[in-house]
Formats: C-alpha cells, sequence, structure tokens
C-alpha cells in the first residue's frame, strides 16, 4: 500500500509537472512594422511573444495582408499600430482576422506635425480639369474620359480608398527620441491593461528604456551641435523624417512625399535639382524601403555623392546597422552628420 501511495504521488507529480501553468505562458503580442515592435519588445521583455507584421526592411506603405498575417492577429492579445493612417492596410486586415481585442495607437498623445503635400498643385490641377469635364461630359466619354480616369485614379489614391493615402499628419513620428517616450508610456499602458500580473515589470521595462531614449536624444543633439544652420540640408528618398528634422534643425528634402507609394513629379525632381545646385547640396542619401534610382540619377546630374542608405520606416536585419530602434537612429544620425561635415 506504501509504495502504491507513493507510486499515485510520483503519477500526481508527473502529470502536474507535464502542465505548463498559465503564469508561464508567454502574452501573444502583435506589432504592425519593425520599428514599433522594438519599441513593444523592449517593454514587454520575457513576458510576451511578439508577431511584427511588417518585418526587418519591409515597406509598411505598400504592404500587403497575407492570410499568415491575419492568422497572428486573430491569436494576439493585444494590437499595437502605429496610427496616424501610417498603416492603410490595417482595417481590412483587422476584419478578415476576426480580431475582437484592444487595438493601440502608439502615437496617441503625441503633437503630430501637419503633412504636407507634395502633390497639392498636380491635385488641383485634377479638380479643375474635372470641372470643366462636367461641362463637357459627352465629349469626355466619347475620347474615353481620361480625364476623369485620372481625376478618379488621383482621388483613390488620397481619399482613402485605396489600402494607403495620405492623411492630415505625418505618421513618422518615431523620428524624434522625445515623442518615442510617449509611445512606450501608451505600449505599458495597453500591456498592463491586458497583463495586470506583469504590469510592475512593463512598468520598470518602460522607465529604463525611456532613459536611453533621453540619452540617444543627447547624443544626437551633440552630432549636429557644431554644424552650421546654413550647412543642415540633405535629400533623402521620401518625405519621412520631418520629426528628426524639426527635432535637430536639419533641412531634410525628398523628391517623394510622404509615402512611397507616391510618385515623384518631373517638376518637383526638375526643382529639387535647380536647389542642390544652387546651394551646393552635397548630402544626398538613398533608403533601405525605397527603389535607389531617382536619388541615384539626381546625384549624377548634381554631382553630389549618395552618401549611403538609410532607414526611415523599417530596421535592418538584427544584424544590420539598424537592427533596433536606437541603433537606426544612431546610424541615420551618424551618416547625416558625417555628411553634412564631409568626415
Amino acid at each position: 500500500m506504501k509504495h502504491l501511495k507513493l507510486a499515485g504521488l510520483a503519477l500526481a507529480f508527473t502529470a502536474m509537472t507535464a502542465i505548463p501553468s498559465l503564469a508561464d505562458k508567454k502574452l501573444p503580442v502583435v506589432a504592425s512594422f519593425s520599428v514599433l515592435g522594438d519599441i513593444v519588445s523592449e517593454v514587454g521583455g520575457d513576458r510576451i511573444a511578439l508577431t511584427t507584421i511588417v518585418g526587418a526592411n519591409g515597406d509598411s506603405h505598400v504592404h500587403q495582408p497575407t492570410p499568415t498575417d491575419a492568422k497572428g492577429l486573430a491569436d494576439a492579445a493585444i494590437v499595437f499600430v502605429n496610427g496616424a493612417e501610417f498603416e492603410g492596410w490595417i482595417e481590412r486586415l483587422v476584419k478578415a482576422s476576426g480580431y475582437k481585442g484592444p487595438i493601440v495607437e502608439a502615437t496617441k498623445g503625441i503633437k503630430l506635425l501637419k503633412a504636407e503635400h507634395h502633390d497639392d498643385d498636380e491635385h488641383a490641377k485634377h479638380d479643375d480639369d474635372h470641372k470643366k469635364g462636367d461641362k463637357h461630359a459627352k465629349d469626355e466619354h466619347k475620347s474615353g474620359g481620361e480625364k476623369h480616369a485620372k481625376h478618379d485614379e488621383h482621388e483613390k489614391k488620397t481619399s482613402g480608398e485605396g489600402d494607403h493615402h495620405h492623411g492630415e499628419h505625418d505618421p513618422h513620428a518615431w523620428h524624434d527620441p522625445k515623442r518615442v517616450v510617449t509611445y512606450v508610456a501608451n505600449v505599458k499602458e495597453g500591456l498592463c491593461k491586458v497583463d495586470a500580473a506583469g504590469c510592475a515589470t512593463y512598468t520598470q521595462r518602460a522607465a529604463a528604456y525611456t532613459k536611453k531614449l533621453m540619452a540617444l536624444d543627447a547624443d544626437i543633439r551633440k552630432k549636429f551641435g557644431g554644424i552650421a544652420k546654413g550647412k543642415r540640408t540633405i535629400i533623402t528618398s521620401h518625405d519621412a523624417f520631418g520629426y528628426f528634422s524639426e527635432a535637430y534643425g536639419i533641412t531634410i528634402l525628398a523628391p517623394q512625399s510622404l509615402s512611397t507609394e507616391s510618385e515623384a513629379s518631373a517638376s518637383d525632381v526638375a526643382k529639387l535639382i535647380d536647389q542642390i545646385r544652387k546651394d551646393g547640396i552635397k548630402a544626398v542619401f538613398v533608403e533601405n524601403v525605397s527603389d535607389p534610382r531617382l536619388i541615384e540619377q539626381i546625384a549624377r546630374e548634381t554631382d553630389a555623392k549618395v552618401g549611403g542608405k538609410l532607414f526611415p520606416d523599417a530596421l535592418s536585419e538584427p544584424s544590420g546597422p539598424a537592427g533596433t530602434y536606437i541603433k537606426m537612429m544612431r546610424h541615420n544620425a551618424t551618416l547625416m552628420a558625417g555628411a553634412l561635415t564631409g568626415s
């Protein structure tokens, strides 16, 4: 009987150890893109199992959701997005996945910059053509309605009928570490709501990461501190660095607007080339999420030198120069400052 009792205890112990406790399970968390994913990971630590929809070197502007994305979302306890209309595809993905849980916008509470549309003049022209077309509707339809089709396509891109469009604000707020402090606070708050037992851990990790962000901001300021204000202009592919520009007093020009989905007009490119020649701008950069050919063409026509590759909207692979948010910011700042100083 004694042996039976011992055997029973041993069996019970084996059964208990074979079944992981709920406390040992990691919280399934989804982040929309790699930069945000790294921030979420810094706050969540080992308590979360993170899935990032648009990974390293991926372009969130033109991402097309997959069934795998939908499954990851369906299984999540919480989803983090940038917001400010950065992820134009997210509503479609949420609907497809059937996800009903919390969606946290990391930019909530941040003072966002107004979007500056490069195509305002072109849009106005399409509006004018459209009005004229109303007067001659029959003629337009006979000729194939080309003006209407062109206008409608433009409206689709800018009004939100497509997956991605330019909203009222610039969504690229992560290029200012001080604003990322708010990202961190929003992430911490979201994780605490779905995992109250881990809130103390999330709070401690958020505070530690915030200190790193403030140190990052101070280091970047030092990099540009000795550069004359009239010598702080660089060229890059698309208009993603508005917050960096505001934070550190750098003028950053781009042929494309806020989204890589947009196309630079010939007039915008010509104006940019004229400005580069006039001001003697030498700092020209390609990006990891943009086709480099336009920037390379601009460099050839102006004798400017391509100063390297910036990372505006996505991290590099983990072993690369921008494998984390902090590494990305340091890499971008170092390249820019080096090009401006000639070092």
